[in-house]
């Protein structure tokens, strides 16, 4: 029988069917953060358990830290750092903290450390571990409960997910990017509609992007609802597996990790490449976007009494105005960071806009390198002179920063930040930001022009 990537990977680890109607699977790789965690080690301490398999498990420092200097910022965020660090020495845990060369964004450090592979299961308290699926492995969020039950038995009840299959057919443009691509089909697909989806990404374009644009891809194929992101594995995949401190550790080849040709999907949906532009935000909701060439939408766009109250209230927090220029609308701060768009690659090419320019007068820039190892392989390549040349704030330290309003990089109330991060929800970046989408290069571009510029204007 013909099954989906989807399907392969949930068989591969089934452990059993439960009378419900859900199964038992079972967890190659769990990752954990300071944030998430603490609950589930107090839970194992309440009941007197231990956990099962210490090498199946990796904790990092990413979301409360600073990054402008190696020591927390506060008392809160030194505890929730303190008290990870403690469970992982008393479980015997790997544990990538502030002074660890290999410290970094969770979605960032794994891959570099060659701890991913096609056919895996990984599971971590966090909702972007969709980012996994670029490699052909099934990532996942999960809750509190569900950490606790991972660490003691490696094991978490599931419940199988439909499938979609987006087809991204022929080339896209020059100057549009992975990032373009998703929020794309986030545009088209809508901000729930891949609920109870786990959505495999194919098509030309798709073939054609590098890891990193694939890991951006599934990262954010959150944003449509989807908890399961897929590409199949390829010679890509394959390249990318080789000269990391941990390649070679997990191998899954007892299945061909892509769809079966005769795959069939519950649903499809097809977008032609040429139809795709560098794409901004302009709402609070990732499906909010336009062309950079557009306009923000108005009232007769719309044909329902609620999509108009939802433009409006979008509106109202942005402070947009209806038919509003994309490009006129002046920025306070340029963010280039996250587990999305903080890799070497898009270094790389928000640098490409940023040598010989200068950041305009009255932008706050700052980028973020997702990991140490990242950082460092940065300087070594001479982009932190580049970015630091025209003006962007080089921080030393990796972590989520202006992602998410959980540590000292918050926005202020009215702040207008382009970001290059995955959600621009009210109050994302704190109180009252207002945050836009782009991908690293247009951030780059919109920190030159001092509004939200088209990034084929930089070349």
């Amino acid at each position: 029988m013909s099954r989906t990537l989807y399907d392969k990977l949930v068989d591969a680890h089934k452990v059993c069917d439960l009378p419900d109607g859900d199964m038992l699977i079972y967890v190659d790789f769990h990752i954990m953060n300071e944030y998430t965690s603490p609950q589930a080690f107090s839970g194992l301490d309440t009941k007197g358990l231990s956990v099962w398999r210490p090498e199946a498990h990796l904790a990092v420092v990413d979301h409360v830290n600073a990054t402008r200097s190696n020591e927390p910022h506060d008392a809160a965020s030194k505890l929730l750092i303190d008290n990870l660090e403690d469970n992982c020495t008393k479980h015997d845990i790997a544990f990538y903290g502030l002074n660890d060369p290999r410290q970094g964004i969770e979605h960032v450090v794994v891959p570099e450390q060659g701890l991913v592979t096609p056919g895996m299961l990984i599971a971590c308290g966090d909702s972007h571990t969709t980012t996994y699926g670029a490699y052909g492995a099934l990532g996942f969020g999960i809750g509190t409960s569900e950490v606790e039950h991972v660490l003691a038995t490696q094991t978490l009840r599931y419940k199988r997910m439909k499938t979609m299959r987006v087809i991204i057919d022929g080339d896209t443009a020059p100057g549009v990017t992975a990032k373009d691509i998703i929020m794309k089909v986030v545009q088209v697909v809508g901000a729930g509609g891949a609920n109870g989806f786990a959505v495999e990404f194919a098509g030309p374009a798709i073939r054609r992007l590098d890891m990193a644009g694939r890991m951006t891809v599934c990262n954010m194929a959150v944003e449509l609802g989807a908890r399961a992101a897929l590409i199949a594995a390829d010679e890509v995949t394959k390249a990318a597996l080789q000269g990391h401190a941990h390649s070679g550790r997990f191998a899954f080849n007892r299945e061909s990790w892509r769809s079966d040709p005769e795959a069939v999907f519950e649903k499809e949906v097809t977008i032609a490449g040429c139809d795709i532009e560098p794409l901004v935000t302009w709402g609070t909701s990732p499906d909010q976007s336009v062309p950079i060439t557009a306009h923000v939408p108005v009232a007769s766009d719309y044909v329902s009494s609620k999509a108009k109250a939802t433009l409006a209230r979008s509106l109202q927090y942005m402070g947009l105005t209806e038919g509003q220029s994309a490009q006129s609308i002046a920025i306070d701060t340029a963010f280039i960071g996250s587990c999305t768009n903080s890799r070497i690659e898009d270094l790389r090419e928000a640098a490409k806009i940023l040598e010989g320019r200068k950041v305009a007068v009255g932008v706050e820039a700052i980028v973020v390198p997702g990991s140490a190892m990242t950082r460092i392989k940065a300087e070594a390549e001479g982009l932190r002179a580049i970015f630091e040349t025209a003006g962007f704030e080089w921080r030393p330290e990796a972590g989520c920063s202006m992602c998410l309003a959980m540590n000292d990089d918050i926005a202020m109330d009215g702040e207008r930040v382009a970001s290059s991060t995955n959600r621009n929800f009210e109050g994302r970046q704190g109180r009252g930001a207002r945050t836009h989408l782009m991908s690293p290069a247009m951030v780059a571009a919109a920190a030159v022009a001092g509004h939200l510029a088209d990034v084929r204007d930089f070349k």
